[in-house]
């Protein structure tokens, strides 16, 4: 083996890695006693690679660093100069794994934790936003009900109860009607439940003609319906889903004048 196909095919960092046969390793170690440039060659790689793994290492238990002082302290003296040096490198590369793996398993550690830190600080966020979202919901309730309270207890409201009739006995709705502001706030929760394939819709009677007031859609606490200049009363009806352009008038289940 010359200079060059040594340095080219990688058989000094197989050396150093104890991957060459016995004969190759003592091959090599015969070059390198030869040829001094070839031996700064080796130096230097074999620096490269301590310098390698110092600089990834972290600090490891005391009683594994025990057991590697411990390995180094036990090597024969007395051994051959060619066996004495691999024994040396070996141990730097004994070295250099142990730290190696000690620095994995940190790095995995932390990136276990830092992975779980972020997970968590996603899920944070996440409830924080459903949280916002129920505040906003919350207020704007709020906001409603309060604007329906201050309107039913503004002295120019009227209350108005429109109970049922033959048609639906048990059926009763409040209204309460502000002519000065023109608004009209229906609370329904008194009328009887309807299948789906009806609801109830809301008309003022006008000298005679019936005008739609509005479809009161079911499960609400209170409705505001269009208010009609100069309606006499106001009735509601039972009509298909989704509301009719004129009322079924033998279906009117209650009715209150104004």
């Amino acid at each position: 083996m010359d200079r060059n196909s040594i340095k080219d095919t990688g058989i000094l960092e197989q050396y150093l890695l104890g991957e060459l046969s016995e004969d190759q390793q003592i091959e090599v170690e015969n070059i390198l006693r030869e040829d001094a440039e070839l031996r700064a060659y080796f130096n230097k790689i074999e620096n490269d690679f301590e310098s390698m793994a110092f600089e990834n290492a972290i600090t490891p238990p005391s009683h594994i660093k025990n057991n590697i002082f411990d390995t180094i302290q036990n090597q024969s003296v007395t051994q051959p100069d060619s066996i004495q040096v691999k024994n040396q490198r070996s141990t730097y590369l004994a070295i250099a794994a142990s730290l190696a793996v000690l620095f994995m398993i940190g790095s995995g550690w932390l990136y276990t934790q830092w992975q779980q830190s972020k997970n968590d600080m996603q899920l944070v966020q996440n409830e924080t936003n459903d949280l916002k979202e129920r505040i906003i919901v919350l207020e704007q309730n709020l906001n409603k009900t309060n604007g329906w309270y201050q309107a039913i207890n503004n002295p120019n409201t009227l209350k108005l109860v429109l109970n049922g009739n033959q048609v639906s006995p048990a059926s009763s709705a409040i209204t309460y009607v502000n002519h000065k502001e023109k608004t009209i706030l229906l609370n329904p929760q008194g009328l009887a439940t309807l299948d789906s394939e009806h609801t109830y819709q809301m008309w003022a009677d006008v000298e005679g003609e019936m005008i739609d007031m509005g479809v009161i859609s079911a499960g609400q606490e209170m409705i505001a319906m269009k208010y009609i200049d100069h309606a006499e009363s106001i009735n509601i009806t039972i009509e298909p889903a989704g509301g009719n352009d004129h009322p079924t008038v033998e279906r009117l289940i209650a009715n209150v004048l104004l």
